[in-house]
C-alpha cells in the first residue's frame, strides 16, 4: 500500500465491537477487561486479550480516560541508569507493570534535587499517568518528595525513612552485615571497606552495617575508603590497601569497585583469597566469571518491583495508609552469594 492508496481502500481499525465479535462476549465485558480486569474471570479475560492481539486492536486512551479516570500508564522518575542498581530497578518496575498491563513512561533525570523532582513528575502528569513511582537513592531526594502534591499517587524506592509517600526498599544495612558476619567467621581479625559516595542512602546504609557489625564484635574500625561506583576508584583505592600487610578482608560497596580492587592486588601480588578476601555488592550478572568468582550480596530487584508496583495500585485504588497513619513500607532482605573470592586469612 502507498501513501496514495484511498483511504476508503485502506483496512479499518478494529473498534470494541470487533473485539466482543470474535470473543464471543459483549462490548461491555471487552470494556471490563481494559478498565477493571480483576472483576472479570480469567478464561474470559484471556478469550477477551487473545482477541485483542488477532485483531491488533487498540484501545483509544483518550477515550479510556474520560471514562474510568485512568489511563492504564505508569510513571517512573529515575536517576542514572546507567548504573547497575538503577536500571535493575526500573526494568523490574516496568516488568511488573508489563505483567498487569499497564504501560510505563520514564522521566530520566540528570539530578535528584527537589526542582528536578518536581519538574519529573509534572511531565509525567501531563501525560495522564495514573501515578508515579520514584527511584530515589540520594539523600537529597527526600526534600523533594516532600513538595509533591499529596493527593497525586506516589511511591518511592530506595529512599530513607522520613518520605510522605509508600516505599519499596533493600534492607541494604542488611547485607553489609551479612559481609562482615561472613568475613569474621572465616578467622579475619577486621573488615576494610571501599565506600560508595557518602550522598547516596544505599552506600550510607551499607557503610552502617559494616561499621556496626565490626563494633559489635569488638573489631577494629578501619577509617572507610571513598569511592564513586566506578572500577576506577575501586582500583585506586585498592593500591592503597594492597601496600598495607595488614589487610587480609575488604569489602566494596558495589560489584565494579570490587572488580578495581582485584586488579590492584593483582598486580600487587596479593592473592585472592589466599592473602586476602574480597566481597563486592549487587551480584551483577558477571560477577560469576570475575578471577576469582566473586563473592557478594544479590539484591531482589525483582521482588522490590513488584512490591512498589503494587503499593501503587493501592495508591491508585484510594487504599487508606495502614491505621490512618503513616505510610506503608515494604523491605526486602538482600542474599549473600559466597563463591572463591573470600577465605580463611593466612595462617588460620
Amino acid at each position: 500500500m502507498t501513501a496514495d492508496t484511498p483511504p476508503s481502500s485502506r483496512p479499518r481499525a478494529a473498534v470494541m465491537e470487533d473485539v466482543a465479535a470474535l470473543a464471543g462476549v459483549s462490548a461491555m465485558t471487552v470494556s471490563r477487561v481494559l478498565n477493571s480486569p480483576e472483576k472479570v474471570r480469567p478464561q474470559t479475560r484471556a478469550k477477551v486479550l487473545a482477541a485483542m492481539r488477532e485483531l491488533d486492536y487498540r484501545p483509544n486512551s483518550a477515550a479510556r480516560v474520560l471514562a474510568t479516570g485512568r489511563s492504564g500508564v505508569l510513571g517512573v522518575v529515575s536517576f542514572d541508569t546507567t548504573l547497575y542498581g538503577p536500571a535493575s530497578m526500573l526494568y523490574s518496575i516496568e516488568r511488573a507493570a508489563r505483567a498487569a498491563d499497564y504501560a510505563i513512561s520514564i522521566a530520566s533525570l540528570s539530578t535528584l534535587s527537589p526542582r528536578a523532582i518536581a519538574d519529573g513528575v509534572d511531565r509525567l502528569r501531563a501525560q495522564s499517568v495514573d501515578g508515579v513511582v520514584i527511584i530515589a537513592p540520594h539523600q537529597s531526594a527526600a526534600e523533594g518528595l516532600r513538595r509533591l502534591p499529596p493527593d497525586f499517587p506516589v511511591v518511592v524506592v530506595g529512599v530513607g525513612d522520613d518520605v510522605p509517600a509508600p516505599v519499596a526498599v533493600v534492607d541494604h544495612r542488611a547485607g553489609a552485615v551479612r559481609v562482615v558476619r561472613h568475613l569474621l567467621s572465616l578467622g579475619h581479625e577486621t573488615v576494610w571497606h571501599i565506600a560508595g559516595p557518602s550522598d547516596w542512602i544505599d552506600a550510607s546504609a551499607r557503610v552502617d552495617g559494616w561499621r556496626a557489625t565490626l563494633e559489635e564484635h569488638g573489631r577494629e574500625v578501619p577509617e572507610p575508603l571513598g569511592g564513586d561506583w566506578s572500577a576506577r576508584s575501586g582500583y585506586e583505592q585498592g593500591r592503597r590497601l594492597a601496600a598495607d600487610p595488614a589487610v587480609t578482608a575488604v569489602f566494596a560497596a558495589n560489584d565494579p569497585m570490587a572488580l578495581g580492587l582485584l586488579r590492584a592486588l593483582r598486580e600487587a601480588g596479593r592473592r585472592v583469597p589466599e592473602e586476602v578476601s574480597v566481597v563486592g555488592f549487587d551480584d551483577v550478572p558477571e560477577a560469576p566469571y570475575f578471577a576469582p568468582p566473586l563473592t557478594s550480596v544479590r539484591q531482589p530487584f525483582a521482588e522490590v518491583g513488584r512490591h512498589a508496583f503494587q503499593l501503587l495500585l493501592e495508591r491508585i485504588g484510594g487504599a487508606p495508609p495502614p491505621d490512618g497513619k503513616g505510610h506503608p513500607r515494604r523491605t526486602v532482605e538482600p542474599e549473600l552469594v559466597v563463591r572463591e573470592s573470600t577465605a580463611a586469612p593466612p595462617g588460620r
